[in-house]
């Protein structure tokens, strides 16, 4: 009988996670006796900010994993293979095949399966479906992309350089501001040290915005919106700067603004378009072998260590995507 480890939520957030908010349990999993039942394995787990708004007292920690099949039932996931599921911070679970994605077939050898999680994975996937499916991006265009430096944002502005358009990223530290020039951002800047936030997207594109990847939301969407060109298209990806509210925020509100510029604003996730899924995830590992696309991850060793990466997450420590090698 396999032993599995689980993270549970035994309080709701109110503010900033911490600790005591979280309980490690071990579980008895039961043989996968029946027909097309499996066990699998977590290998690499991805730490997500939208965890921090999904989740219920007494339930396990919602996330994404790559995890390895260990036991067998389901011919579709032969003993060996590898997945991505949405297993939860656990580090086994029993399954019956549902929602799990088999690795692709033709994936490298040379390319770590903790991509899977990320730039050739969900993040890839929502960089790539919010630039084409919600902004329609042009070439010559100029996009603005907030948390620049994280698992979607410094996809957004490379996939964005490679449709020849003109690049603006802010993120949270200079060591992430050198980062996105690494990744070829025509202009990047530390949003927590420029002395105004209106000058400095002012300055970074003087003619405006034709296209806005937002990912912060509050005052930093305030300070942009006034910023976009009339008809500008705004894809909603993220609030990070609202999550770890105990009260909501309230006001400014853009109406007017949005009015009298035209603007289009739309919310989005990747799994609208999970029918392209296929052929985007080959379209993005194609990009990454040529070059087009750079990665980094920020890596957590140990599975006891999710609460402190979870958090470390939404304090901004991690450049690229978080994720915990179990």
């Amino acid at each position: 009988m396999v032993q599995a480890k689980v993270w549970i939520l035994t309080k709701h957030f109110e503010g900033f996670p911490k600790d005591s908010d979280f309980e490690l349990k071990v579980e008895e999993l039961p043989e996968p006796k029946h027909g097309g039942n499996l066990t699998l394995r977590s290998t690499v787990c991805l730490i997500r900010p939208f965890s921090r708004v999904r989740m219920k007292e007494g339930d396990a920690m919602i996330g994404t994993q790559v995890a390895k099949v260990i036991q067998s039932n389901n011919p579709a996931f032969p003993v060996g293979s590898h997945v991505v599921g949405r297993c939860g911070w656990r580090t086994h679970t029993v399954s019956d095949g549902t929602d799990l994605i088999p690795i692709m077939p033709e994936w490298p050898q040379d390319i770590s399966l903790s991509l899977a999680l990320g730039t050739v994975g969900m993040p890839g996937l929502t960089a790539l479906y919010g630039i084409e499916e919600v902004l329609g991006l042009q070439k010559g265009e100029t996009l603005l992309v907030n948390a620049a430096a994280g698992a979607v944002g410094s996809v957004v502005g490379q996939i964005a350089k490679i449709k020849g358009c003109k690049v603006v990223g802010s993120a949270g530290t200079d060591a992430k501001v050198a980062y996105l020039k690494e990744l070829g951002f025509d202009v990047a800047f530390n949003y927590k040290t420029v002395g105004s936030l209106e000058e400095a997207l002012k300055k970074a594109s003087p003619e405006g915005y034709d296209c806005f990847f937002e990912n912060v939301g509050g005052y930093f969407s305030t300070v942009a919106l006034p910023q976009m060109k009339n008809f500008g298209r705004i894809a909603v990806c993220g609030s990070i700067s609202v999550y770890n509210d105990s009260t909501p925020q309230t006001g400014p509100y853009p109406h007017l603004t949005m009015i009298f510029k035209q603007l289009k604003m739309e919310g989005f996730m990747q799994s609208r378009w999970e029918h392209k899924h296929p052929e985007s995830l080959k379209r993005l590992m194609g990009w990454l072998k040529e070059g087009k696309l750079k990665k980094r991850e920020h890596v957590t060793k140990g599975f006891e260590n999710m609460p402190a990466a979870f958090m470390g997450m939404l304090q901004g420590d991690n450049i690229g995507k978080a994720i915990v090698a179990v």
